[in-house]
């Protein structure tokens, strides 16, 4: 099955300096034992799977007595995912009463703040209610 990529982008041909109407392009599938756009994306925007927690974040949780079930740690790591699929790359993510500033490049926790902190945040550029 081909994916109609290039009628949704009427610029690709010009792009790629073809002559042809993007109704004639098709993006074709892998060929046998190749890998698709599709799990090379999720490849790389899932990363290892394992959410770090830097050194800054870790002094703010224990300063500020956050402990995170690991249903909460669970919904913070899809959070996480999710603002990666969508192209964040410092993301404000809300789980609960706990916000947590994430690197979702590198997957890391860059810091914590709970309810009775300020919540003003700066220098993000999307946001996830997990």
């Amino acid at each position: 099955m081909a994916i109609d990529v290039l009628n949704r982008f009427p610029s690709v041909p010009i792009i790629l300096g073809t002559k042809e109407k993007a109704s004639d392009l098709k993006v074709k599938e892998p060929a046998a034992g190749g890998l698709s756009f599709e799990s090379i994306l999720k490849a790389k925007t899932s990363g290892n799977g394992e959410l770090k927690i830097s050194k800054h974040a870790g002094e703010r949780l224990r300063q500020r007595n956050i402990d995170l079930s690991d249903n909460q740690w669970q919904r913070l790591e899809t959070g996480v995912k999710k603002a990666g699929l969508k192209g964040i790359r410092e993301s404000l993510i809300m789980v609960d009463d706990v916000a947590f500033i994430v690197n979702v490049n590198s997957n890391t926790v860059i810091t914590a703040v709970d309810e009775n902190e300020d919540k003003v945040f700066t220098n993000i550029d999307g946001a996830v209610i997990a």
